[in-house]
């Protein structure tokens, strides 16, 4: 079986890399033989990176080609359809889809989470393409509710992120030990920049100041790159006391470690609350979008407050920090308890890509 994989990937965003990591794996758990290729920003480090076949995601015809001799495609998983960070997101991938089910080959929607979608035309789009997949799964209820709204009359499940699928056990970070930093022994944080009104960095500064003068060591862990690691170090710049700042370039399986190994994430980024739950790391959320706040619900931990909305502040993170410490057995378990079905679930979800494909191969 040939299959196409189509979502943000190539980008060096960690988040999309873990997803496409997580689908890989979980996909060759389930069929051993099965031939991935993946449409990419960056398909030579794609290929080196995950050891499958990778095509320019931007070359349209290229991409038609590819799918006239695949099985099938697999859009997402991922934040992909959605319109907040422009009005040319949901029409690329709309349009893969489009070509696929042109060429008559199946289509799996893969643990995506939906929204925003805000423009009529977005709206449009979505529910005229959706409505001609063979199959749709989204990561949380928010999504399913969106999708029911704007008229996607096809069936929906709600499976977890891909991501809760990876094992954590054999990650780990050379940083972390050149540094001297062993498990439970420091707070990760991850941040990255939003426009807002909101003097929302100020505030996490302000917290983690107070934990530092508690003997907590702070870490921050630049989740996309060069971009969160420029807002990690204006972060800093505004706290008082010493934290530390690890490398951009660390690896997925790096980042996962950092975090996982933490005793507490205080977190902005979606994967970095989810690398959090795979080792069951409690943690707090800084929410910047619905899906943030969706998936804190799913494994029961705490949302502070919107970087857009000026109810919290440094002292109420500080204080729910604090909580979380003083009764860390207690809280940790209860997380790894939502947890736990969460992961077998996720690898779940390729075997119902992989049957999807068959069952159409099996009616030609």
């Amino acid at each position: 079986m040939h299959v196409v994989l189509s979502g943000y990937y190539g980008f060096d965003n960690v988040g999309d890399d873990a997803i496409l990591l997580s689908i890989i794996q979980s996909l060759k758990k389930w069929q051993n033989d099965i031939e991935i290729t993946v449409l990419s920003n960056n398909p030579a480090a794609t290929e080196l990176t995950y050891g499958v076949k990778a095509v320019n995601r931007w070359k349209m015809k290229e991409i038609r080609q590819l799918l006239k001799t695949a099985d099938g495609l697999i859009s997402g998983g991922g934040s992909l359809m959605q319109d907040q960070t422009g009005m040319k997101t949901i029409p690329y991938y709309a349009g893969v889809i489009q070509i696929a089910k042109w060429l008559k080959k199946p289509v799996f929607v893969y643990a995506q989470g939906m929204g925003p979608i805000n423009h009529s035309l977005s709206k449009f789009i979505v529910r005229t393409v959706f409505n001609k997949v063979e199959q749709i799964t989204v990561r949380d209820r928010a999504s399913l509710a969106l999708l029911t709204e704007i008229g996607v009359r096809k069936e929906t499940m709600i499976v977890p992120d891909p991501v809760m699928g990876l094992n954590g056990n054999d990650f780990h970070c050379d940083w972390l030990e050149n540094e001297s930093l062993s498990a439970d022994s420091y707070i990760s944080v991850s941040v990255r920049d939003w426009p807002s009104a909101v003097a929302y960095k100020e505030k996490i500064a302000h917290s983690l100041d107070e934990l530092a003068r508690q003997g907590e060591q702070i870490v921050f862990l630049p989740m996309h790159g060069e971009h969160d690691f420029i807002t990690s170090q204006e972060v800093a710049a505004l706290m008082k006391e010493k934290s530390l700042i690890a490398p951009a370039d660390l690896s997925i399986e790096e980042k996962i470690a950092v975090i996982g190994q933490s005793q507490l994430l205080i977190g902005m980024r979606l994967h970095s609350l989810i690398f959090s739950a795979i080792y069951a790391t409690p943690f707090i959320a800084i929410s910047y979008d619905p899906k943030i706040d969706a998936f804190a619900d799913i494994v029961e931990q705490p949302v502070i407050g919107h970087v857009e909305v000026d109810d919290w502040n440094g002292v109420t993170l500080f204080e729910q920090a604090v909580a979380i410490l003083e009764s860390y057995t207690t809280v940790q378990e209860k997380m790894r308890q939502a947890v736990i079905p969460l992961q077998d679930e996720a690898t779940a979800t390729a075997k119902l890509a992989i049957e999807a494909f068959s069952k159409v191969q099996r009616r030609i």
